[in-house]
């Protein structure tokens, strides 16, 4: 499998010629509703021959497959610099990583829950059900229809978990959690709470999404996490976490996360490797590889790798320029921000440096905006990173914002972990 970038003149017909794939195929891999195209588009091409094009280098084509020269040439041992020619048939050869995914999924209805975990189990190792609030006094605050989605989860072999967040009226309330954390009762009633929850609604293990954990809380949240996992390993509950990503123990904001505690207590830590620009920023790259690398190389100097699954986002944002600061921009699923470019005919850049691509385009209005997302190119780019550092998988938030070719990257590289 590997992807072609659009150039001027491309069309699907062109493309499939080119490479030998169907123009249907194309498109359902590419979640393509209509076929213009747009120069400095990656396609993902579902195949595992790749025919050599006028121009090519063993370097490029390595480069679009997502692997090294070096394994490129080892599977195709006939090939050298020298000798590769227009027409050639190369093997793009498979990675069989194990890996698990876990991916958040916001409940909506049982007829379309059943539907999304359903497409989306044989890629699924856990789904996190998105979300129980709780109280200061540790009760939980909410309830969700959500027996269809554990029930749908569980019949494909992947894991449902319970998500539980400070997530208010307000936000994400770090003054909440802080009241819990501090009152012995509280902490206490809310363990309680989240093992009834998990047994009475059939989970298999629970995800804990305190965001803004005020730094004199660091150990108190450790502690709470042990106390929570202590409950659930005889019932064999998985207990993972979703935190913020640090690069370092120097941001002040980022203090109430003990990565070495909290690695040596969860059974997986999701980290949310992205929102470095956000709707309130300035437009730039939601998830550079520059800042993921940072933090993955910080996070294994503190957990073990086969705890570590980077959470990637299935969205971007569409900002206004010029940029405003207070003027919030809204999010856009990737495959909208595609869709996007394609239905204003604005071609995509891509920046090599944070591995994300870009573009402009002018509204009705006559008001410019820059969209950042994620395409398969800057997901393939995070994917090899798990295998870079032999890290436990890779995550999203979240599934109802969909992303055609998510499901075929991940069969590309990696082979999916099931319970």
């Amino acid at each position: 499998m590997f992807y072609h970038e659009v150039q001027a003149g491309d069309s699907l017909f062109t493309i499939s010629r080119r490479y030998g794939a169907a123009i249907d195929q194309i498109r359902l891999v590419n979640g393509l509703a209509e076929a213009n195209i747009v120069p400095g588009q990656a396609l993902l091409i579902p195949l595992y021959t790749y025919i050599v094009q006028p121009g090519d280098t063993l370097t490029r084509i390595a480069r679009r497959s997502f692997i090294s020269v070096e394994r490129l040439t080892r599977a195709n041992p006939t090939v050298t610099s020298a000798t590769l020619q227009p027409g050639m048939r190369l093997t793009i050869p498979t990675m069989n990583y194990l890996a698990s995914t876990l991916s958040f999924y916001v409940v909506r209805s049982p007829e379309l829950d059943r539907a999304l975990i359903s497409d989306f189990a044989p890629y699924s190792t856990a789904i996190s059900i998105f979300e129980y609030h709780f109280a200061s006094n540790g009760d939980i605050a909410n309830t969700l229809n959500d027996l269809t989605a554990i029930q749908t989860t569980w019949s494909h072999r992947v894991r449902p978990l319970v998500t539980i967040t400070n997530l208010t009226a307000e936000g994400f309330s770090p003054e909440l959690v802080h009241q819990v954390l501090n009152n012995p009762t509280a902490r206490t009633n809310l363990v309680n709470n989240i093992v009834f929850l998990v047994t009475n609604r059939g989970y298999g293990g629970v995800n804990i999404d305190f965001e803004r954990v005020m730094a004199e809380d660091r150990d108190l949240y450790t502690g709470f996490l042990r106390e929570l996992k202590e409950r659930l390993q005889p019932l064999r509950s998985t207990l993972t976490i979703a935190v913020p990503a640090k690069t370092s123990e120097d941001i002040p904001w980022l203090r109430g996360y003990d990565y070495g505690g909290i690695g040596s207590v969860i059974d997986f830590m999701f980290i949310m490797a992205y929102d470095w620009h956000h709707a309130g920023s300035e437009p730039g790259p939601v998830a550079p590889i520059t800042e993921v690398r940072r933090t993955v190389e910080f996070a294994i100097r503190y957990v073990p790798r086969r705890k570590i699954i980077v959470g990637t986002p299935l969205y971007g944002y569409d900002w206004m320029i010029p940029y405003i600061p207070g003027r919030a921009a809204p999010a856009i699923s990737n495959q909208d921000a595609i869709d996007t470019a394609m239905r204003h005919q604005s071609p995509i850049q891509y920046s090599t440096e944070f591995e994300s691509p870009f573009f402009r385009y002018t509204d009705q209005q006559g008001v410019t905006h820059e969209v950042w997302f994620e395409d398969v190119r800057s997901m393939g780019a995070k994917m090899s990173l798990i295998q870079e550092y032999g890290l436990e998988g890779l995550g999203a938030w979240q599934l109802t914002l969909g992303f055609a070719p998510g499901p075929w990257l991940l069969t590309k590289f990696f082979t999916i972990r099931k319970v």
